[in-house]
């Protein structure tokens, strides 16, 4: 088969859209296999090789038709590269560049018949020729006019096209603002959800907070208050906790407590010493046996409970003050003259070898003299508790005169200023304001 040859583009591009027509392909496909031909050809006609057109026909399954393209130029230097082609095509190995083009015909579209001065082939394939009549200027003028028709009609078939895809376009960004709408609104109601569980969760930490608080204290002659704040804001509490109460001779017992661990399992193995200091108290255990005897009772039950104590009764009659101590840091009094000192008890607290408090200390309150009562979350928030401790004597130097009840949440805030080791904190304190009336207990 003798492939047609091309000296000019126009030639080149009249003949294809004329078999484009003839075989009704889609005004699109005809433009880009028209484009992507008058590029692969234009190097080669402007060096002044000729280039070759071959095209072949068969048809499909449902009257498709199967158009192949060839384009060749016998005498170029190189192949042809299709690269970047408005239509793909693919390279043989001789060189010629394929375009493979499958297109159903409108229906009812009459078989294609090559109408005079068209391109047509030979049997179910053939050679792309050009025929036609008319000659000199009138062929010249026909061809410029067919060939400004054609692009006109490509023309606008691409702007209707692009009309299509500015539709599309917009109907998707009109449907994405209108899921970015409704995304918007569900992280609204989301936040708003959350904000009501994080309020809700909340009322609760504090209820069982509350729960785990033992009910004020109104005594004649002292004044108490305490502050307390979780290592972790999200949990209820931790392992440190407080207990008071006052015991049959009118004297007012205090526990603090300090369970290893964070969280729920840490508040259990608390409340567990705090109920079993409670009973041993009431049941009229002398001071210096209770941390001992806790120890003897929650260990079979509980081996891996640890837990710190500092245990004090304090007479409001009389003022005296007995301390014992389980492994707890110590207890600071500061003086109404505005001395402070810190009150040392040795001991080993529930879980430790040979556990108990090595004495009872024992001090007077004064008038004005302020206890003050804490874990070690309070001094070894910068991880140093000598410089914790001596930070505590001048907070609490600094805010003894304030009213009884904001002194606790004064130190706490002085104290963790900086944090390099959160823990759970509790600060207590005790205000002698007086003689109260009573009997001084009985010596153990």
């Amino acid at each position: 088969m003798t492939a047609h040859a091309f000296h000019s583009l126009p030639a080149l591009r009249r003949a294809l859209r004329r078999l484009c027509t003839a075989h009704h392909m889609p005004v699109e496909t005809r433009a880009r296999l028209v484009l992507s031909a008058t590029m692969l050809a234009r190097p080669e006609i402007r060096a002044g090789r000729q280039v070759a057109v071959d095209v072949t026909r068969e048809y499909g399954p449902d009257d498709a038709v199967h158009l192949t393209v060839t384009l060749r130029s016998p005498m170029a230097p190189a192949p042809l590269r299709p690269t970047e082609l408005p239509l793909t095509a693919r390279t043989t190995p001789q060189g010629a560049v394929v375009w493979h083009l499958i297109f159903a015909a409108p229906e009812g579209a009459p078989a294609p018949e090559l109408p005079a001065g068209a391109p047509h082939m030979n049997g179910s394939g053939g050679t792309l020729r050009a025929t036609g009549t008319a000659s000199g200027d009138e062929a010249g003028e026909g061809a410029a006019k067919e060939e400004a028709a054609a692009s006109e009609e490509e023309l606008r078939a691409v702007v209707a096209r692009l009309d299509q895809l500015t539709a599309e376009h917009q109907h998707l960004k009109h449907e994405l603002a209108e899921t970015n709408s409704g995304v918007l609104a569900l992280y609204v109601q989301l936040e708003e959800r959350d904000e009501q569980l994080r309020t809700a969760h909340g009322q609760i930490l504090r209820e069982i907070e509350d729960a785990l608080r033992p009910p004020p204290l109104v005594i004649d002659g002292l004044e108490l208050a305490v502050h307390y704040a979780p290592a972790d804001a999200h949990a209820p509490t931790g392992g440190d906790l407080y207990d008071w109460f006052l015991l049959p001779d009118g004297t007012v017992h205090i526990t603090i407590i300090d369970a290893l661990g964070h969280g729920i399992r840490s508040t259990r193995s608390a409340l567990n010493v705090t109920h079993a200091v409670r009973t041993l108290a009431l049941e009229g255990h002398p001071l210096s046996s209770i941390v001992e005897r806790t120890h003897d009772i929650l260990v079979p039950f509980d081996p891996d409970i640890v837990a710190t104590m500092l245990l004090a009764r304090i007479c409001p009659a009389t003022g005296e003050l007995r301390l014992a101590n389980g492994s707890h840091p110590p207890a600071l009094l500061s003086r109404a003259d505005g001395t402070t000192h810190y009150l040392e008890v040795r001991g080993r607290g529930v879980g430790y070898p040979l556990p108990g408090s090595e004495r009872v200390l024992q001090e007077r309150l004064a008038d004005g003299d302020l206890l003050v009562l804490y874990t070690d979350g309070l001094t070894e928030s910068r991880r140093d508790p000598l410089e914790g401790e001596a930070r505590l004597v001048k907070s609490t130097r600094r805010h003894r005169h304030r009213p009884t009840e904001e002194i606790p949440y004064a130190i706490a805030d002085d104290m963790h200023t900086v944090i390099l080791h959160p823990d759970d904190t509790l600060a207590l304190v005790v205000r002698r304001t007086g003689a109260a009336a009573g009997p001084a207990p009985a010596p153990e």
